[in-house]
């Protein structure tokens, strides 16, 4: 099996190096080609609008859209998860190009600015008991999911902070700034 990651801006490394380390073929996604072959994408972190400006000029927004879900996973972190929601709550006049996959609503920078950046432990019953480390740079929330959607972990103070819809999987924070490679893990079984 190989993982492709969108390598047009973001940490799209940090997921690579993450899937190398535990024995899994990664592939960089930057053309529609790339995407040949490819059954698992990972949207990494990084700035939503940038992202979302450049898979429409490197023709990848619609080849996306077509198969998201069906016979591509995908998995959004942080900004990933901005453009896989079905709405953006605050986002920039006139929209921006999202992939508008998943039946969530995001709230892009939810918790502030760069500085009020944060790490916290999660609960996420689907990887055990053990508790997940959370790093939640200018992250968003998730404020409602619709009825196909499963909440997968929330902060202490209730806020969405995972979800998956079958095969569309969301994180508003970063797995592969932690060791934990669990929800890599997961992603691979869907």
């Amino acid at each position: 099996m190989t993982v492709g990651i969108l390598a047009l801006q973001g940490d799209f490394q940090e997921h690579e190096a993450v899937l190398q380390r535990i024995g899994v073929a990664t592939r960089q996604v930057r053309l529609p080609a790339h995407l040949d072959g490819i059954e698992r994408l990972i949207i990494p972190g990084g700035e939503s609008t940038t992202i979302g400006k450049l898979l429409v000029t490197y023709r990848l927004l619609e080849p996306l859209r077509a198969r998201a879900g069906r016979d591509l996973a995908l998995w959004g972190t942080c900004a990933g998860a901005i453009l896989l929601a079905r709405q953006i709550v605050d986002g920039l006049p006139g929209g921006q190009p999202t992939l508008a996959a998943m039946d969530i609503v995001v709230r892009r920078n939810a918790f502030g600015r760069q500085i009020h950046s944060f790490e916290t432990t999660l609960d996420v019953p689907i990887l055990g008991d053990q508790p997940l480390p959370g790093v939640f740079i200018r992250a968003p929330i998730i404020e409602s999911v619709g009825p196909t959607v499963d909440i997968l972990a929330r902060l202490s103070d209730t806020t969405i902070v995972a979800a998956q819809q079958q095969r569309l999987l969301v994180t508003t924070f970063h797995p592969e700034l932690t060791p934990d490679d669990r929800f890599h893990r997961y992603f691979l079984e869907l």
